[in-house]
């Protein structure tokens, strides 16, 4: 990534735009397209803050458009396209509504963007990151899913929550699918420096734990619809860590090749992020239970993608 930098986001919904107005913000890019199918929508959301950028001071370029041809050339795809999630449903229920959408797009990448890094945040995202490396064929280093920054984020909140410690001395992370299935790691967490198991008591961190599984759930019953401020926060950090090449470690999805003894499958698990995208996978040195959860929350991520293996 030399000269200036474009960062196309796909989708105009609730986590499109946050996308959006945080990449402009935080000016990550000389210009960040969003695009969506709805007529003058996108076009109008663009405007609207491109007039904000006066008064919080960001001279960031936003284009709406609802021509997938705009994202021609851009470093970052960010696709967010998709239905979201209502009450009662999982995330596998959006399997059938949105693996046609990701089909589509990840076609339009291909051709308008072959040299771009993809973050994926579509919904089951553990199937959509899938389908859009099978469609675009890119190398595994430029496909990556955005979820378990979400979920750590998630699990770090509920910590700082209980321990009253500020959020900005707590460390967290979760592995795994992006569902119930995930896998907090409360022994590689920390709150203050110290292990969080001496700071909350076990009853009180099994509860945040389950939570934390069920934190996007949480949410839609509360709105009647999926987060979008969170999992927009997320995407950016991820962007930022590949534009700025800062080699953030970060929990992300990826397709693993033996690492955690896991095979072909795109898994939440901790990846350095720099300007070629993932740089380097982490592995840590799990438990025996730990690593039988991840097994069981990849048989679970095999099981959704065979799903959409089926569908025509």
């Amino acid at each position: 990534m030399l000269g200036k930098i474009k960062i196309s986001v796909i989708g105009g919904g609730h986590v499109g735009e946050s996308t959006t107005f945080i990449l402009a913000i935080k000016e990550l890019a000389d210009e960040v397209v969003m695009v969506d199918i709805v007529e003058n929508l996108p076009q109008g959301k663009a405007l609207d803050m491109m007039q904000a950028g006066p008064i919080l001071g960001y001279d960031t370029k936003i284009i709406g458009t609802n021509d997938m041809a705009d994202i021609k050339d851009s470093d970052i795809v960010i696709m967010t396209a998709g239905f979201p999630r209502k009450p009662g449903m999982s995330r596998e229920d959006l399997i059938g509504q949105n693996t046609p959408i990701m089909k589509d797009v990840a076609a339009k990448i291909k051709k308008y963007a072959p040299e771009s890094i993809v973050i994926v945040v579509s919904n089951p995202l553990d199937a959509m990151t899938y389908m859009c490396k099978k469609i675009t064929g890119f190398p595994d280093n430029r496909i990556i899913g955005q979820a378990g920054v979400l979920d750590s984020t998630r699990f770090m909140a509920f910590l700082g929550m209980e321990s009253g410690v500020s959020i900005k001395n707590i460390q967290g992370i979760t592995l795994g699918s992006h569902g119930d299935d995930m896998v907090p790691l409360p022994r590689f967490s920390l709150i203050g420096g110290r292990p969080t198991g001496e700071v909350v008591e076990k009853g009180k961190l099994d509860g945040i734990i389950e939570r934390t599984k069920k934190g996007g759930g949480e949410i839609v019953k509360l709105m009647g619809t999926s987060a979008y401020w969170a999992p927009a926060a997320g995407t950016v950090m991820m962007a930022e860590s590949i534009v700025r090449d800062k080699k953030m470690i970060l929990p992300c999805h990826v397709i693993l090749h033996g690492e955690y003894g896991i095979e072909g499958l795109f898994v939440g698990v901790p990846v350095k992020l720099g300007r070629s995208g993932v740089e380097e996978i982490v592995e840590f040195d799990l438990t025996e239970e730990e690593k039988a959860a991840l097994k069981k929350s990849a048989d679970h991520v095999k099981e959704v993608c065979e799903i959409v293996d089926k569908l025509k």
